[in-house]
């Protein structure tokens, strides 16, 4: 019990040295899982994050503490004592006096200067229309003698710097000068450069600097609405220090950080940590953030121009975000990839029209539910009047009204290659505006050898393109290679490369059946048949589905017609009349079992799964699907 007491008190003391801003999402977490695995309270972690106002929400840690279920690998109190002494934190003799404000302002020193540098600072303010401004300050004592000073103040900061207005704070500049005044002309040194936003959250200033891997020489709070990032730019002379500037300026805003502009100069004040400011006070955040010096910094920034996204790290089950909710139910999610392939005239199609218009509507195509939402169909075959009419014919039979229209993209001797394709219609359309795009067919704007696995990856490449700019799910039909597709699997059976049958997040394959070998009375006139089989990527495998083609939609055979029919060359699957045909033999074999078990109309699980060769939980199993016996403490007896 007493080293449980001491890892908390240990705990608690790193956690006073940590601020709740200075963390990314992640690690606040792990602050308290690490707090409940010590045996802490969630309103310990709540008051400690309390820190952080623009955070902080009431209830959330309690909410989040609930949620936290442990594992096999635990987060302990061991990585909140390593975060801590990572900015700073130093434990002596287990019992480590809490770093103040005098501390924490040598340790800034310490961090940026050498002990004979000179620093210029200011305590002295003068307000204007509401407003404190600096004054020039002072630029004559070195880092050494400051933080002597500091080290002899008894905590007291006016006795180190001077008086202090608590309404405004105070100023230091980050480059040592030549101790002749404040100006650019008198800074010594061109190390680092200022970076502040002030019209960002806090949260969303911190996680762009750790997400940019600038290399951070000091982190602070201002006390006010912004972090002043003091960034290592290590630069020779004035001229190289603007041209780094400038690098590092145009980085922060192709990485959504909002910088300041005007703290361009060498010279410029930043907030001084430790400093009271109203009812906050500047406080150094951490030291040495992301990439170690400017020249590893710019190295991985040229490295980020490969357009790939950064690294990011696993997260608690508690915080994994939603996955995209369903288009086709069980089939396809929303924003994902769809290829719907076939052979000539399976009506590829006139499916494809009926599911525009199931998810237009918000019906169902195929026996699978559709969500309801916008849909773009990029007609690249037909003529116009052809595609309209063909979606008036496929309304009519469905007995659906022109309610929610599909918007219609006639590009019938317009068509160009994908790539070009894709830029049009990005340059049309805006993220959310469709739920779905659907192209046919995309033989029309293949371009390069079809075979060609490294050329159909750039130009399947394009479809993600489509789905991650606009945020709406891409469907596309391909057509069958030459030959007998019925001995292969669904996704051998699209022409051309492997890269088809692999990219997409869902692949429906339709091949014909054989009605002609159905009895005559069952084999209707002008109708096709069809089995459709799904290989899915975000959902468990659906059995496959027969399907009657009766110009123009397709109908699922729900009588189980074509459920014994096996495609050319091929094997019959195991549809309804198969599935029927099992569940008779189970029936038959436990009747069986049960009459050569039974000794006065009772037996035991354990004698009939002895009989039939199986466990005795596959005979439970079959005895509930059988109905008609009972079972009770393993004893088994006609109901």
């Amino acid at each position: 019990m007493q080293d449980e007491a001491t890892g908390l008190d240990r705990l608690a003391r790193a956690m006073e040295h940590l601020d709740p801003a200075g963390l990314d999402y992640e690690d606040w977490l792990r602050v308290g899982m690490a707090l409940k695995q010590a045996g802490g309270r969630p309103e310990d972690w709540a008051a400690w994050s309390r820190r952080d106002p623009a955070r902080y929400r009431p209830g959330e840690c309690e909410r989040k503490w609930n949620s936290f279920r442990g594992s096999g690998h635990p987060v302990t109190a061991g990585t909140v004592l390593h975060m801590a002494r990572r900015q700073g934190w130093r434990e002596e003799e287990g019992q480590p006096p809490r770093e103040g404000p005098a501390e924490e302002l040598a340790r800034y020193l310490r961090a940026l200067f050498a002990p004979e540098e000179r620093v210029g600072y200011v305590a002295e303010c003068w307000q204007r229309e509401g407003r404190w401004l600096p004054g020039r300050g002072r630029w004559d004592r070195t880092a050494g003698e400051l933080i002597q000073a500091l080290e002899h103040c008894g905590g007291d900061l006016e006795r180190a710097l001077g008086p202090l207005r608590r309404e405004a704070g105070a100023w230091i500049r980050f480059n040592p000068l030549d101790g002749k005044g404040c100006k650019d002309e008198n800074v010594t040194a061109f190390r680092y450069a200022l970076v502040e936003s002030d019209s960002m959250p806090i949260q969303r200033q911190y996680e762009a600097i750790r997400a940019l891997q600038l290399p951070v020489a000091c982190l602070v709070h201002s006390g006010g609405k912004s972090l002043h990032a003091i960034v290592r730019v290590d630069a020779a002379d004035r001229e190289e220090y603007r041209r780094r500037v400038d690098y590092l300026y145009e980085a922060c805003r192709r990485g959504g950080l909002e910088v300041d502009r005007q703290n361009r100069n060498p010279s410029r004040l930043s907030r001084m940590p430790g400093v009271a400011r109203g009812a906050g006070r500047q406080r150094l955040l951490a030291t040495g953030l992301g990439q170690p010096s400017w020249q590893a910094w710019r190295a991985w920034m040229e490295a980020q121009k490969d357009g790939l996204p950064p690294f990011t790290r696993e997260k608690p089950e508690g915080e994994l975000e939603p996955l995209a909710p369903p288009l086709i139910q069980g089939v396809l999610r929303q924003g994902h990839k769809l290829l719907l392939a076939g052979p000539s005239k399976a009506g590829k199609s006139y499916a494809l029209i009926q599911l525009c218009i199931a998810i237009a509507e918000g019906g169902s195509w195929l026996g699978f539910p559709c969500a309801q939402g916008r849909v773009l169909y990029v007609n690249l075959e037909l003529d116009k009047r052809s595609c309209e009419r063909r979606f008036a014919d496929v309304r009519r039979a469905l007995g659906l009204p022109c309610t929610h229209p599909v918007e219609l993209w006639h590009l019938r001797g317009r068509s160009c290659p994908l790539d070009k394709l894709v830029d049009a219609l990005l340059a049309r359309a805006r993220p959310g505006d469709y739920l779905a795009v659907v192209l046919d067919p995309i033989y029309k704007v293949i371009t390069g050898d079809e075979n060609a696995a490294d050329q159909m990856a750039a130009f399947c490449g394009q479809f993600d393109r489509l789905c991650a700019r606009l945020g709406c799910a891409v469907i596309y039909c391909h057509h069958h290679s030459k030959g007998s597709q019925g001995a292969k699997r669904s996704m051998d059976r699209a022409s051309g490369s492997g890269v088809f049958a692999r990219d997409p997040d869902a692949l429906l394959d339709f091949i014909q059946l054989p009605v002609e070998e159905l009895p005559g009375e069952r084999a209707p006139a002008g109708r096709t048949a069809w089995r459709v089989e799904g290989t899915l990527r975000e959902f468990p495998p659906f059995p496959p589905v027969d399907l009657w083609f009766e110009h123009p939609i397709h109908r699922p055979d729900r009588e189980g017609v074509l459920a014994g029919l096996d495609p050319e060359g091929g094997r019959k699957h195991p549809g309804a009349g198969a599935a029927r045909q099992r569940r008779e033999q189970r029936r038959q074999s436990v009747e069986g079992a049960f009459a050569a078990c039974a000794r006065e109309g009772r037996t035991t699980v354990a004698e009939l799964a002895d009989h039939l060769g199986v466990t005795p939980k596959t005979v439970r199993s079959r005895l509930k699907e059988h109905g008609r016996f009972r079972v009770e403490g393993g004893v088994v007896e006609r109901k």
